[in-house]
This record gives C-alpha cells, sequence and structure tokens, in this order.
C-alpha cells in the first residue's frame, strides 16, 4: 500500500506525511503525475487561499490527473483547502471556479463569532461513512477555516456547530472530504486517517 501525497505548492505536507508515518504507511510527496499514478490511494492537502491553489492545480496539469484518478476508482480524500478544492466553485476574494469533482460551493461564514473558526469542535456524524468507522459518538477534531461547504445533504458524513450547523465531511463513492485537520486531531485524526488506509 502505498499512499500519494499531492504537492501542488501549498499543502501541509509536513504534519501529513509525518501521521502517515506515524502510523507505519508508505507514501510519496511528488507533483509529477506520473509518480503519484503509482500510488494505491490519493491525499490532496492545503492551506491558504482558494484561487492561489487552483492557479497551481492547473498551471501543473494536476487537475486533469485527479479527475482521471477518481474516474478510475483511485480512492481520493481532500483535506481542509484540498477538500475545497474539489468543488465546484468558492467565493473567497472574488467568485473562482474548483475542480468539480463533488458538487457544492464554498462559502463565507455568516455568524458573528470570530472568524477563522480555529480550534477544537465537536463532529457530528449524519452518513455512514468508512472513515469514521470506530469513532464512538463523542469526536472533536481540530478546524483552521475561514469558509465553509454548502452541497446536497445527501453526500454529508458530518456537520459541526459553529454559529450554526454547518458541513464539515463529504463522502461520495470513492471521494472523501474533511474540512477538519485529521494529522492534528489526535488520536481520532490518526484513526481517520488509518481508516482511509483500510479502505
Amino acid at each position: 500500500m502505498k499512499i500519494g501525497i499531492i504537492d501542488y505548492g501549498m499543502g501541509n505536507l509536513g504534519s501529513i506525511s509525518n501521521a502517515l508515518s506515524y502510523i507505519g504507511v508508505e507514501y510519496i510527496i511528488s507533483s509529477d503525475v506520473r509518480e503519484l499514478a503509482k500510488a494505491d490511494k490519493l491525499i490532496l492537502p492545503g492551506v491558504g487561499a482558494f484561487k492561489d491553489a487552483i492557479d497551481l492545480i492547473r498551471e501543473k496539469k494536476i487537475d486533469s490527473f485527479i479527475d482521471d484518478s477518481v474516474r478510475s476508482k483511485v480512492p481520493l480524500l481532500g483535506i481542509c483547502l484540498g477538500m475545497q478544492l474539489l468543488f465546484d466553485s468558492s467565493s473567497e476574494y472574488g467568485y473562482h471556479q474548483g475542480l468539480s469533482i463533488l458538487h457544492g460551493d464554498i462559502v463565507r461564514f455568516d455568524t458573528d463569532l470570530k472568524i477563522p473558526h480555529m480550534g477544537w469542535n465537536k463532529l457530528n456524524i449524519i452518513k455512514k461513512d468508512p472513515l469514521f468507522k470506530g469513532l464512538g459518538s463523542n469526536i472533536y477534531v481540530y478546524f483552521v477555516h475561514s469558509y465553509h461547504l454548502k452541497t446536497s445533504e445527501d453526500i454529508v458524513s458530518a456537520t459541526t456547530n459553529y454559529g450554526s450547523d454547518i458541513q464539515v465531511a463529504a463522502q461520495k463513492d470513492n471521494v472523501f472530504t474533511l474540512q477538519f485537520h485529521p494529522e492534528k486531531s489526535g488520536a481520532v485524526g490518526l484513526q481517520i486517517l488509518q481508516n482511509f488506509i483500510s479502505l
């Protein structure tokens, strides 16, 4: 089993790779789609601004690779900004088209609470998702984000409450997305990553 961590220039590569090393998983970090194509599963991480990230992905031709991989049923996990990039659009500093691997939009929080939403929040699992296997019900995970997902409820697997209930995890077929950082969420996050590896 080898995991391909997609490096487009804006990923939290150190924390992701450290977490995978901790659970004993072989991985590669690369922007070369020929190398990434050798992986059994893919992780799309990300921190920073949506426009900068999507521009880099298209510049490096990684968008076509991701699309082809998903069509070939390769399991793909998008984390934080990596999650957001997989949807149709983002309203962060203007309107920007995403990869449209899943349908939905990334919108700014409409709340009086502090933005960005940063810290530990309870995860409310609302759909059976193999990533959450064995976690129980009292689950807290770590967030850092100013924009959040709005998508069809039939693909949403978890929410959290920050002023209102917001969608923070979605899953359809071989595509899994998490707004929170499993690699920074302690034992719970490591279990989520292990569950992805075990698919």
